[in-house]
Order: C-alpha cells, then sequence, then structure tokens
C-alpha cells in the first residue's frame, strides 16, 4: 500500500506541475457587442505541438506549434503569436458569443476563462427645458433603453448624485433580454440648475447621459424689508419701457405734422397778398397773380390759393399804362426827341 500511495502522490504532483505551466488570461472579460474580445493563452511547456480555442465547447480556431494560424471557417476569430504565448482575437462581438472560452493544449492541459458580453442602449430625459418658479415641485423622468444587462441608472443636479432615496426606478425585459429602465425624479425648484440623467453597464468607460436646464424664474430679492418678485419687476419694467416707445413715436409725429406748412401759414399767405394790394396801387404797378412761393403743392394749399385769387378778383386796382408818353417834350439840338419810359411793378 506504501508504494501505491507514492505513486498516486508523484503522479498528482506531475499534473501540478503541468498545470502550473499553463495559464489563460484574463480569467473573465466584459466587452461591449461589437468590441474585440483578446484572451492569452501562455506555456512553458515546450512540448505541445498543437493548441486548440474553444468558445461555448465548439471548436473556434486550431494553431499548430510549427505552422502557426490554421485557416477557420469563423472569420471573426483570428490569433496572434506573443513571446512565450499566443493572443486569441474574437472580433465584432455578438451577445451569442457569451460564455465559456477554452484554451486546449491536445495531449497537456487545458484552461477556461469567461467572456461577457454587454449591450448599450440609449437614455432620454422627457421633455424639454423646465421654466418654474421658485419652491414649486417639479417632476423629471428618464428612460434607458435597450441595455443588457439591467443598467444602472443615477441622477445628478448640478453635477451633483442626488440620494437614491428622491427617485424611483422601475426595469422591464423585453423578449431578446433586452432592459429598459425608467425613473423619475421629484424635487423643489430652489435655483436654476442643471439636471443630468446618466445610464451604465461595467462594460461602459463613460456613463451615457441626458441633460435638461432648470430654469427659476421667480427667485425673489429683499428690499427696505419687503419682498418684492422678480418677476413683477420685470413686467413693471416693460410697461415703462413701452410707455417710453410710446411717447417717442407721438413726439416724432408731431415733428414730421410741424415739418409740413400749416393752413394758418396760408392764411398769412393770403394776407400778405392783399397787403401787396394796395402798394401795387400806390405805385401803378400790375400785381402778378401768377406768382406763388416755393413749398408743398398739395390739394389743400392750392385750393386755399384759389379762395386766394377769387377774392382778389372783388378788389379793384386801379391800373396805369406801363409807358407815359408826351408830345410837350422837349426836342435836343440835333431834332431828334428824347422820350422816357416808366414802367412801375
Amino acid at each position: 500500500m506504501g508504494i501505491i500511495s507514492l505513486l498516486v502522490l508523484l503522479l498528482s504532483c506531475r499534473i501540478q506541475a503541468f498545470g502550473a505551466q499553463m495559464k489563460v488570461s484574463p480569467e473573465a472579460l466584459t466587452v461591449l457587442r461589437g468590441e474585440d474580445a483578446r484572451f492569452t493563452c501562455s506555456t512553458s511547456n515546450i512540448q505541445w505541438t498543437v493548441m486548440v480555442w474553444l468558445l461555448n465547447g465548439t471548436t473556434a480556431l486550431t494553431i499548430s506549434k510549427d505552422f502557426g494560424v490554421l485557416p477557420s471557417i469563423n472569420p471573426n476569430v483570428t490569433a496572434e503569436k506573443m513571446e512565450g504565448s499566443w493572443e486569441f482575437i474574437l472580433k465584432n462581438t455578438e451577445r451569442h458569443n457569451q460564455g465559456p472560452v477554452t484554451c486546449d493544449l491536445q495531449g497537456i492541459d487545458r484552461r477556461t476563462a469567461s467572456l461577457f458580453v454587454q449591450e448599450k442602449g440609449s437614455v432620454k430625459v422627457f421633455g424639454e427645458d423646465k421654466l418654474v418658479f421658485k419652491g414649486q415641485p417639479v417632476l423629471f423622468e428618464c428612460q434607458a433603453v435597450g441595455w443588457h444587462p439591467q443598467p444602472t441608472l443615477q441622477w445628478q443636479v448640478n453635477n451633483k448624485k442626488v440620494s437614491q432615496g428622491d427617485y424611483n426606478i422601475s426595469s422591464e425585459e423585453s423578449g431578446k433580454s433586452l432592459f429598459t429602465v425608467t425613473s423619475n425624479l421629484s424635487m423643489t425648484a430652489a435655483k436654476s440648475s442643471h439636471v443630468d440623467c446618466l445610464a451604465s453597464v461595467s462594460a461602459l468607460p463613460t456613463p451615457l447621459k441626458s441633460s435638461v436646464r432648470l430654469t427659476v424664474v421667480a427667485e425673489v430679492v429683499q428690499e427696505d424689508g419687503c419682498t418684492v418678485p422678480l418677476a413683477v419687476t420685470a413686467s413693471f419694467s416693460a410697461l415703462l419701457l413701452l410707455l417710453l416707445l410710446c411717447i417717442c413715436t407721438v413726439l416724432c409725429y408731431r415733428q414730421r405734422r410741424q415739418a409740413k406748412p400749416s393752413p394758418q401759414e396760408a392764411i398769412r399767405f393770403d394776407q400778405s397778398v392783399d397787403r401787396r394790394g394796395p402798394v401795387a396801387g400806390a405805385t401803378g404797378g400790375k400785381v402778378n397773380l401768377g406768382y406763388s412761393s416755393e413749398g408743398p403743392t398739395d390739394a389743400v394749399y392750392n385750393e386755399l390759393i384759389m379762395e386766394t385769387r377769387r377774392q382778389m378778383d372783388f378788389v379793384s386796382i386801379p391800373k396805369v399804362p406801363d409807358v407815359v408818353s408826351s408830345s410837350s417834350l422837349p426836342v435836343s439840338e440835333e431834332g431828334f426827341k428824347t422820350v422816357r419810359r416808366i414802367t412801375t411793378v
């Protein structure tokens, strides 16, 4: 019995020695769907001839020590030789690739690692930016759709995590083992803030984030012991501005009206024409009724001028001849008559 026990002990030690010479790393790997998965199989035993990689118990790739990587029917698998080891590469991973990954040294030993494939979905805060009064309750709703496994959902306000007691979480699983997580955050509006909803799984380096803006428009200010809402102050300022615009509009309109000749100016023109009549009579000249001053000639002023002319038709203006001649004028020595003409205007 002593000899048999010694042989069993020696055999187990030999097996452990071979086992210690073989290693697969990492022992567990988690990737996102579509990314590459890489495992390394290393051994110090130089007696191996064939290395076989298996996915979920099915042969995926064969490597010969002498000839290298042998052709495979799976286009997404390959391997690269490293110092003392081989790196197995699974490209464009899918959910069905999840499971054990085994490195088998034919006739020597085998080691198995675990592959986990996660799926990244989307995250969205419903609604647009919110505008509320200070002190009012406000509700935010976030939904993360199409994740595997169930994602972790977290709220942040101004980049500070919100306590889990302030929001609830519910989840449901679809037929494709994809999870949808919904969360509601209820808070009291205190100040304007950025509200973020974050969703993540372990393979995702940075959580996905959806953000909205909370604007508090009724923040109050203390002035002389009285509380004055900013909204009221803003409304009063807008009213004053509107009143100022109305006053400016009226002043501009009056200035434009004053720039045009008024009916009083037409009356003064009439009086100046009446005064011109006696002057013409005194001087024995004629009044030029076709004269008009430069200025606007719209219908109103033309009517005033025509009225002035009709009034002047009743004025008797003595007319004198433009030429005064006399036969008793002296004659020069040369026999010519000197004629003087007087024209009065």
